[in-house]
């Protein structure tokens, strides 16, 4: 499988490009910004952008799409508990897309944005404004920064310490990594018992 980041200045989001091969069908998550250099990027390599799929619906992760649908004829994918204008394919918890000759498993996980996903592929988790490197998303309020540990706790930390995680900002990171050195997570002791278990086991 091939991933590649789109970093860009408007909005300092990533957006992903991500194929099974070099020259199949590909998929894009979260078009925040639409350049030449995310189109050359595409075409580069002689993808068919096929799918896009939506973290959640916060204006620096979607407002490339309008240019994006223009370019090209995709299928957007996203939350049912968002809410668009232009026609999407709606998603829930634990739905497996099979698109682009990939396993998309969907994972919803609330607090940042009620509808926030996060998107398992093979070995990669594509989290969005959910869980950072080295921090959980912003929250507006205490109950969500409580759902979102929550969510994070019981959704993604029982996953394979391996598995590659690639946000919405900043930099990509390692779910082992994270388990160890998020500051945001330590800080709350959500993970606390984790480490007890780590040190049982030594």
């Amino acid at each position: 499988m091939n991933i590649y980041q789109h970093f860009s200045v408007v909005g300092f989001c990533n957006t992903y490009l991500v194929a099974p091969k070099h020259g199949s069908e590909a998929l894009l998550i979260d078009p925040g910004h639409v350049d030449l250099e995310l189109i050359h990027l595409i075409e580069s390599n002689h993808y068919k952008l096929k799918h896009v799929l939506l973290t959640h619906r916060h204006t620096a992760h979607i407002e490339g799409l309008g240019t994006l649908r223009k370019i090209y004829d995709v299928t957007v994918h996203a939350s049912s508990f968002s809410a668009y204008e232009f026609a999407y394919e709606s998603l829930e918890d634990r739905d497996v897309l099979n698109i682009c000759n990939l396993s998309v498993e969907v994972i919803h996980v609330p607090g940042h944005s009620l509808d926030s996903m996060v998107f398992k592929i093979d070995h990669a988790l594509f989290t969005g404004d959910t869980l950072l490197c080295g921090r959980i998303g912003s929250t507006p309020g205490y109950r969500e920064q409580a759902l979102l540990i929550n969510s994070i706790s019981q959704r993604l930390m029982n996953l394979d310490e391996n598995i590659l995680l690639f946000p919405g900002h900043g930099t990509a990171s390692k779910l082992r990594i994270e388990r160890m050195f998020n500051h945001d997570l330590l800080q709350l002791g959500t993970i606390e018992t984790e480490r007890e278990h780590w040190r049982d086991e030594e």
